[in-house]
């Protein structure tokens, strides 16, 4: 039996504390309860190095738990030039993200960067930062990826062809 590919997925945000990670945990939850998450590789990142090796912001952690996901196990990261090679898919959470992305990224890499919120549903959206938002900020943020998330799981498990042993076809 032949090993099924994987498609490796890097969410993306500023600070790698308050968006991206809640992705990483809504995306790896709602690939679980599909019964595909060996399907995929999961991670998060920020292009800033501000909070690098901290946990998520305790609000992110709290809206989470409040749908049964942990996130507090994650600890925050900078992009790094590797990633541009290990990931099928590195989405930014808002256009700055992906611009920033779009800049480190090696040429032949470029096309992996996209726009989370568009790149899963179709319609032209950025996931906003709650940072300087209280707890109602999060609570939008999460619907806003949770939804995105599923949109973006269900698009990516009808593109992925096992047969191929790639995902190519997902950009």
């Amino acid at each position: 039996m032949s090993k099924q590919p994987r498609i490796a997925v890097l969410f993306v945000c500023l600070g790698n504390i308050c968006r991206s990670p809640l992705a990483e945990g809504i995306f790896r939850e709602v690939v679980r309860q599909a019964g595909a998450a060996a399907m995929f590789d999961v991670d998060s990142a920020g292009t800033g190095a501000w909070h690098v090796g901290s946990p998520p912001d305790p609000r992110s952690i709290a809206v989470a738990a409040r749908y049964g996901i942990d996130i507090s196990g994650q600890r925050a990261r900078r992009i790094e030039a590797h990633d541009f090679n290990r990931f099928d898919l590195l989405l930014g959470m808002d256009r700055s993200n992906v611009d920033a992305l779009s800049s480190m990224a090696p040429a032949p890499r470029a096309g992996r960067a996209h726009l989370f919120g568009t790149f899963a549903t179709g319609r032209a959206f950025e996931v906003p930062d709650p940072y300087y938002d209280g707890a109602d900020g999060f609570e939008r943020v999460y619907r806003m990826v949770r939804d995105a998330s599923e949109k973006l799981a269900e698009k990516l498990m009808r593109v992925s062809d096992p047969a191929s042993g790639h995902a190519s076809s997902i950009t």
